[in-house]
């Protein structure tokens, strides 16, 4: 397929920001892989590789190529009495993944239902919710390393997996992940500990927690409390939890007893962000075509054909308003082209 020119990628990024790519194609097979970073190497261009386009913010023309991953693909490659090995490409919808998986009751990612993105984003962001990360099912990651111009399959410790990062976010652009190889388990340890998973599980009676009925109760939860991208543009949380030290904590708390924070170690901290937010007075509300969600402060939403521009600007008032307020700067989740 030739490379396209003057593409525009409204429809392929969850925000819905009309913004273009200088040059765009799609990656079906890992040998399209090298061929378009070679091509873009000559003509010294930076380059792209898009899955979903859930985790992005484009605020202007991306000056050079946009690649789209549509590597597919779910095969079992090893099972066990306890454990199944699956190799996913990149391309998968990662829900779909996740519902394939809870259809066969293999258990590890159903905490992680509804997320939008693809396989291959997973491992970059190190993609959580309600107490499971990502990183906490990944075997190993298969990726092209253009530094070396040559495949390499990376264990889990070797992708260097933290909150909401990886090696992948720590060398961007290095790697193009073109599959993930998971580990599931057929008896799983169930995480119902976490946000509103264990009262949504009682309120439907599910005494003995099961894949499937987790998997549902995460669907519930993230249903009520977040906008579908597909009727309105938003990329899910827009912010990180910031963590903080134990003096500055309790500073804070003198200062703001409702504050909610976890405890991550004996001298950190994670406030939670979305509570920022709504303190500052955010949470609801709307300045032109964008705003803040009113279910929950952490997502922005762009409400009426809003500029990337516009969007950035309203989250960088919002960093700057907590910051005064409670001296702690917030970190984007989404990614800013």
């Amino acid at each position: 397929m030739p490379i396209a020119e003057n593409i525009s990628l409204q429809a392929l990024h969850t925000f819905g920001c009309n913004e273009k790519a200088q040059y765009f194609n799609t990656i079906q097979s890992i040998e399209d892989i090298a061929t378009h970073i070679q091509w873009a190497k000559e003509k010294k261009l930076p380059y792209l590789i898009l899955g979903a386009g859930s985790n992005l913010l484009f605020t202007k023309t991306f000056e050079g190529l946009v690649l789209k991953m549509e590597i597919m693909g779910i095969k079992k490659v090893q099972e066990t009495a306890s454990e199944v090995f699956l190799s996913v490409g990149a391309g998968e919808n990662w829900h779909h993944f996740v519902s394939y998986c809870v259809h066969k009751g293999w258990g590890g990612v159903e905490n992680l239902s509804l997320i939008p993105g693809t396989v291959g984003a997973a491992p970059i962001q190190n993609i959580g919710a309600y107490g499971v990360e990502a990183k906490d099912c990944i075997e190993s990651v298969t990726a092209y390393d253009t530094t070396m111009s040559s495949f390499v399959t990376l264990t889990n410790s070797h992708c260097l997996f933290g909150y909401r990062s990886s090696l992948f976010k720590h060398e961007k652009n290095r790697y193009i992940i073109t599959s993930v190889q998971f580990i599931l388990q057929k008896q799983p340890i169930f995480r119902t500990e976490y946000g509103a998973i264990k009262e949504v599980l009682h309120q439907k009676n599910n005494k003995q927690p099961s894949v499937e009925a987790i998997s549902n109760a995460v669907i519930q939860i993230r249903t009520e409390k977040l906008p579908d991208p597909k009727k309105i543009g938003n990329a899910g949380s827009f912010f990180k939890n910031p963590t903080i030290s134990k003096s500055e904590f309790e500073n804070l708390i003198a200062l703001f007893p409702k504050i909610i924070a976890f405890p991550i170690s004996d001298e950190l901290y994670k406030i939670a962000a979305g509570w920022l937010i709504e303190t500052c007075g955010w949470k609801g509300l709307q300045k032109g075509n964008v705003g803040c969600y009113e279910k929950q402060s952490l997502v922005i939403v762009n409400y009426n054909h809003a500029t990337g521009k516009e969007i950035y600007d309203f989250s960088e008032e919002i960093i700057q308003s907590v910051q005064s307020k409670f001296n702690i700067l917030l970190e984007r989740e989404v990614v800013v082209y």
